[in-house]
């Protein structure tokens, strides 16, 4: 299996282990998307762009209050969340869920899934 079809392979299992997580995406940090497993209609390049700069600014938020070094950025509408972590040094995995869902649970799966993710960009 190519590095590609490896990285895809890692998002469409995060999609299919969690029943909460409705879609994923991994994009480097300037908001290039690099593969995503999100739900039809949506725009990966935008959700991408979007990706990276909420990531940016969490991380220039906690640097100016010293709040140490960044690990999640967490958004919630009325109709869902979306979390976006480092997958590696230079990409970021974003994941999509329904209001009801278990954050730790999605939390979870989204580590071990970047995890993965660093390991393939190596």
């Amino acid at each position: 299996m190519s590095r590609n079809e490896q990285i895809q392979y890692i998002l469409q299992g995060l999609v299919g282990r969690s029943q909460d997580v409705e879609g994923a995406l991994l994009v480097t940090m300037d908001g290039l998307p690099l593969a995503s497993a999100l739900p039809q209609g949506a725009d990966e390049d935008r959700v991408a762009a979007m990706a990276a700069a909420a990531l940016s600014m969490g991380s220039r938020t906690v640097n100016e209050l010293r709040r140490g070094s960044l690990e999640q950025v967490l958004v919630k509408g009325d109709a869902g969340y979306v979390v976006m972590i480092h997958a590696g040094a230079d990409t970021v995995l974003s994941a999509i869920s329904s209001a009801d869902a278990k954050l730790g649970m999605i939390l979870y799966e989204m580590k071990l899934a970047a995890k993965d993710l660093a390991r393939e960009l190596g």
